[in-house]
């Protein structure tokens, strides 16, 4: 699928979306919140949360819905849903689609999970010029690609970018004429088995901040159903205290892994590249700044690159995504 398909399918979902929202938010305010989420360990923790009964005892009716990453801002875009775990800066290209939403709550930040693998005898990004790279163009392993080859001093056209599905990258990589893949964990473990000797050879922790991950909401949900999108964003603590507490990080990880499909033995070292963070945590992130620290940093970084890459036609306005508010209610 080339760039302008994704653009335009964004702008076809954009505009159900108008119409699918106008719908749902009039039709009952008594159905539950729709949130999409997908397989990532800053996202899949939501599953203590919903298999632990915690939205229930918070007294909000809440409904996850699994898909594919891409998936699931399709369905987003499409009006299916009120709001969906997505990258800061997929958050623009949804947006500049026209299906705005707000970033109200931080989950995480991606702190080695997401990778550039590379087949065996490649060893440095330097190593992939004038070579087949597949990431999926214009969601963030393209960003990361792009930011290792700047800090390695290499040009655009160093290599040629193969455009191909993130949950694919186990069989792109495979394939004779792909020199290296980006994507995230667990599909990077995949990768890894299906290219024997396969590595690793830039990570998110490399630049911790290039990549937030965040509950991006539709506005006219946020400001129909306040009240309950803070009692969602409320619950992230709890989430984070069971994952991080020694004590029940067991339970945690068997949680997550059955969400994802693997043993909890596999599942555990993920938790490692994926910095959770707590609403305080979060608070500090939302301070306007200009470095990775900020997610107004690292979101403006993304626009950049967005718009550079003509992902979409218009540089976004950042400070319409970002609402710090739902976190430092008491």
């Amino acid at each position: 699928m080339n760039l302008s398909r994704v653009i335009r399918r964004l702008i076809a979902g954009a505009m159900l979306s108008i119409v699918a929202t106008g719908v749902s938010l009039g039709a009952s305010a008594a159905e539950p919140l729709k949130i999409g989420y997908s397989d990532w360990p800053g996202w899949v923790a939501w599953q203590v949360a919903i298999d632990k009964g915690w939205f229930k005892e918070a007294g909000v009716d809440v409904k996850f819905e699994w898909f594919d990453y891409s998936a699931s801002m399709d369905a987003y875009a499409a009006g299916k849903l009120d709001a969906v775990l997505m990258t800061n800066g997929d958050t623009l290209v949804t947006g500049a689609g026209g299906a705005k939403s707000v970033m109200v709550l931080i989950t995480d930040y991606s702190n080695g999970n997401d990778v550039i693998v590379a087949k065996p005898g490649i060893n440095s990004v330097l190593d992939l010029k004038g070579k087949k790279v597949a990431v999926e163009v214009g969601l963030v392993e393209h960003l990361l690609l792009r930011n290792a080859m700047q800090k390695a001093g290499m040009k655009a056209g160093d290599i040629t970018i193969v455009n191909a599905k993130t949950n694919e990258m186990p069989q792109v990589l495979a394939s004779r004429d792909i020199a290296a893949v980006g994507a995230w964990q667990p599909i990077v473990g995949e990768a890894l088995k299906a290219a024997p000797g396969a590595k690793g050879i830039y990570t998110s922790a490399d630049e911790p901040g290039l990549i937030y991950d965040v509950l991006a909401v539709n506005p006219a949900s946020l400001k129909a159903r306040r009240t309950e999108w803070v009692k969602v964003v409320k619950l992230w603590d709890k989430v984070v205290a069971y994952v991080n507490d020694p004590r029940t990080q067991p339970d945690a990880v068997k949680i997550m892994a059955a969400r994802s499909g693997v043993s909890a033995a596999e599942y555990l070292p993920l938790l490692k590249g994926t910095k959770l963070l707590t609403l305080d945590e979060g608070r500090k992130a939302f301070i306007k700044g200009s470095d990775y620290k900020s997610l107004h940093g690292s979101t403006e970084v993304a626009n950049t690159f967005n718009w550079y890459n003509k992902v979409y036609p218009f540089s976004q306005k950042v400070d319409s995504y970002i609402d710090p508010s739902l976190t430092e209610e008491k």
